[in-house]
């Protein structure tokens, strides 16, 4: 890998950014788990089967970020600054009107997803109350993710990370005002989450509505830009929902193989997330850039930013398996006492360690073909790779293989990952040019 390459300065004034962005969510769990646990384990756990709830929400919604990425970064490539902005209004409109359909829709519903989440009957009526106030707050929530997007289209990670920061901040003290120090219980720590939702959601509002003005563009929704956006939206979801089925089965297989197995999956899934925020970051460089250069028509520009970006994404890879390894004999250590528990870590951490160069790949390129909007695609490949996955992961179940076999399960998915991902690559399929993918 060389250095100083044309394309470097770029994808690090977009990732860098973009990963801080990144990490401000989970820290907004954190936040709302350090200060709801001064009330107690009932409310800690309520507020953990609400927080699987919510974030599982997030994860299905956030083609509203991607994919107006993607088409806005595209008319900013050829130049219509005025039909970008008027993306992102789309984008906006979407977002609040799939809101306040959640609203309307979730809200009888909360009693039975929460039962459906595992909840205990003591547990149950906190988390209840959770979702409740934080379904007021879903607007707000997804309006967030959309102007992310148009930001992020428009070439500017920096002010998402900045509102993101915001957000974090007036969460952190509305929550210490309304549970410490006004005692309102778990529904305050809810209250403050959609309250900074909803002040992030507003700055988004705002800058979107000053480029609207600047650039001439309408406010009111346009029928075919929200069809446009909604049908680019639903590749995404199946793409998003077969990541989250991975995810989900992998962690019901774990809980099966033993108490000691579920523990230590669950420090190597955090693990794994830890690592997969920052190759998200490149590849969310690569949504914008990729957008942008075939919006602007230049096909070469796009496929060399893409070997540049795989190339990030295999060193960043590299180095984070160095240091696992490193780390690993001391790792376990800093979240669990329990031998059996360390033991299993130790040896999960290995195939955590490898996969990571695999990872770097596989994650550029995914942010690549969502900015080259090839969603369809996306979404076949996403179907097949979790066929791929599920009949192994039962294997390792059935067979009694061991949570080593579980993680073996989740290589062969990343494996299948690259496998699809990379032959779309080398294809011309995905390089389609023009403001608007035809």
């Amino acid at each position: 890998m060389t250095f100083r390459h044309p394309y470097d300065r770029e994808i690090l004034r977009l990732a860098v950014p973009a990963f801080g962005a990144l990490v401000a969510e989970p820290l907004f769990l954190l936040t709302d788990s350090a200060i709801v646990g001064h009330l107690g384990t009932v409310s800690l756990g309520a507020l953990g089967v609400a927080g699987q709830i919510l974030g599982t929400l997030v994860n299905l919604c956030i083609f509203l970020a991607y994919g107006t990425t993607a088409s806005v970064s595209r008319q900013v490539g050829a130049g219509n600054h005025r039909a970008a902005v008027r993306q992102g209004v789309d984008g906006i409109w979407l977002a609040a009107l799939i809101g306040v359909a959640l609203i309307v829709v979730g809200r009888p519903l909360v009693p039975m997803v929460v039962r459906a989440f595992g909840a205990s009957a003591v547990v149950a009526p906190q988390a209840e109350t959770y979702v409740h106030v934080s379904l007021l707050g879903v607007p707000g929530m997804l309006i967030v993710l959309a102007g992310t997007g148009v930001l992020r289209g428009l070439q500017d990670t920096r002010t998402p990370l900045i509102v993101s920061v915001g957000m974090f901040a007036v969460n952190a003290g509305l929550n210490a005002l309304f549970v410490l120090a006004l005692g309102f219980g778990i529904a305050g720590s809810a209250w403050g989450t959609v309250l900074a939702q909803t002040g992030g959601a507003v700055a988004y509002v705002v800058m979107v509505l000053r480029g609207a003005r600047s650039h001439g563009a309408p406010l009111r929704p346009d029928l075919s830009g929200l069809r446009a956006s909604a049908t680019a939206g639903v590749g995404l979801l199946i793409r998003t929902l077969s990541l989250r089925v991975v995810l989900v089965v992998a962690t019901m297989v774990a809980a099966r193989l033993g108490d000691a197995q579920i523990a230590a999956h669950q420090i190597a899934a955090n693990v794994w997330t830890l690592t997969a925020f920052a190759l998200d970051a490149i590849a969310i460089a690569g949504q914008a850039i990729t957008g942008r250069q075939l919006g602007a028509g230049d096909v070469a520009a796009a496929r060399a930013a893409t070997r540049r970006m795989v190339e990030w994404g295999v060193a960043c890879g590299v180095v984070f398996a160095l240091v696992l390894f490193a780390v690993r004999p001391w790792l376990p250590n800093a979240f669990t006492a329990d031998a059996a528990v360390r033991s299993q870590l130790l040896d999960a951490l290995v195939i955590v360690a490898l996969l990571q160069p695999i990872a770097g790949v596989v994650f550029v390129l995914d942010g690549v073909l969502i900015g080259a909007g090839d969603m369809t695609y996306l979404a076949v490949a996403g179907v097949i790779q979790t066929a791929a996955f599920l009949p192994v992961a039962w294997l390792a179940y059935a067979l009694g293989g061991g949570l080593v076999s579980l993680w073996l399960a989740m290589g062969v998915w990343m494996a299948a990952r690259l496998v699809t991902l990379g032959l779309r690559a080398r294809t011309d399929a995905w390089s389609v040019a023009g403001a608007v993918r035809g």
